[in-house]
């Protein structure tokens, strides 16, 4: 029984941040100290992005409402707008982008249409609405209205995994089953001016993004890619429950995103791989003799920033080109939450390195600290 992410799609908002920028506008806030200043000047330049988007039209001159709400472009300061305010730009703007990447996905799938459609799987930690996202994908595409719908919130960065499990596990309960994945983060509607390291650092990376596909084990057309679901394991770090969380405060939701991230990767990149290895005798031989990156040809590293993927590109010894695909995801598009390794996967995908059987190792860190992991392969029709 094989199980196939395909039609995978992303789709963005229109307004596109430069992140050298963002940094000026960032740094130039009234009330922040020299040692602050100097913060905002590291984190954004030392970042790897170099554009993001964002749901916020109010971020570039073109746009100037008469009571503006996140950004005073005449004065440059950046606004504190309460959390009411963020979540309703949110319903507005995330059901766009809902709709888009789902109507993409559907058309990049040859041989399925709305009316295949059996579940919806829907994901975001950046704000809630009801009737959801699962409810307004099934009347702006015109899905039966039978869809079976469940929707993952406030997960984090790694939901995205749990939500492809979720597909896999719905198709091998019902071999008929066409699943609909979408993934919708609008991170920067939660940015703000702060003297806090790990503020800052939140801020010059998140950005705002959407993926989409459909998991079935109905077979790939002639000449069709996609992404065979093979294992997904789960592993929850000894450490690090405090160094990246996600509450909501009366300003929009808080992250805390510490410095410290990186090291807590890179000290049990290794161990979370192992469940997911441990069914192959030669993955696992590969993870224990520190050749992981000759044995699986293509690494889905979610890009939580440019320090993580130096070190798991360091620690499990990759090629700097198996880090291209995390890597070009984080320059052009910035961190997107749990939209994020479905670009990369997306990057993968159009590489036309990926050949036919190629295996996959995907992998997405989120609060706990949680590690995701799967195993992927290419597949050609």
């Amino acid at each position: 029984m094989t199980v196939t992410l395909r039609g995978l799609q992303t789709a963005v908002p229109p307004t596109v941040l430069i992140q050298n920028e963002v940094r000026d506008v960032f740094a130039a806030q009234p009330g922040l100290n020299r040692l602050a200043q100097r913060i905002v000047g590291t984190s954004f330049d030392v970042s790897g992005i170099e554009t993001r988007h964002t749901a916020i039209a109010e971020l570039t001159n073109e746009f100037r409402p008469d009571v503006p709400e996140f950004f005073d472009n005449a004065s440059g300061e950046l606004l504190l707008p309460g959390t009411k305010t963020r979540n309703e730009l949110y319903a507005e703007q995330a059901t766009l982008l809902y709709v888009e990447a789902a109507r993409r996905a559907i058309a990049a799938t040859p041989g399925l249409e709305a009316s295949d459609i059996t579940h919806i799987v829907t994901v975001s930690c950046t704000g809630f609405y009801q009737p959801g996202p699962d409810y307004m994908i099934v009347r702006e595409l015109g899905l039966p209205t039978s869809v079976q719908r469940v929707h993952l919130g406030f997960m984090g960065c790694y939901a995205s995994m749990p939500a492809l499990r979720t597909a896999k596990q719905f198709c091998e309960a019902d071999p008929d089953a066409v699943v609909l994945v979408v993934s919708v983060e609008l991170c920067t509607l939660h940015l703000r001016s702060s003297t806090d390291p790990d503020t800052i650092v939140a801020c010059s990376l998140f950005a705002d993004g959407a993926g989409a596909g459909l998991v079935t084990q109905r077979p790939l057309e002639p000449g069709e890619r996609g992404l065979d679901l093979d294992r997904f394991e789960t592993v929850i770090t000894p450490v690090g429950e405090g160094d990246m969380a996600w509450k909501i405060g009366d300003h929009g939701f808080e992250m805390v995103l510490s410095t410290y991230v990186p090291n807590i990767i890179d000290d049990h990149i290794v161990g979370a791989l192992e469940p997911l290895f441990a069914h192959d005798d030669a993955l696992a031989s590969a993870l224990a003799s520190d050749t992981a990156g000759d044995a699986v040809e293509h690494w889905a590293i979610h890009p939580g920033g440019r320090a993580i993927l130096d070190k798991v590109g360091a620690k499990l010894e990759l090629a700097e080109a198996q880090l291209v695909p995390a890597r070009e995801t984080l320059r052009d598009f910035g961190n997107m939450s749990s939209a994020t390794v479905l670009f990369v996967l997306r990057n993968i995908l159009d590489a036309a390195s990926a050949g036919n059987g190629d295996r996959v190792a995907a992998m997405a860190f989120g609060p706990g600290l949680t590690v995701e992991t799967a195993l992927m392969t290419v597949r050609e029709g």
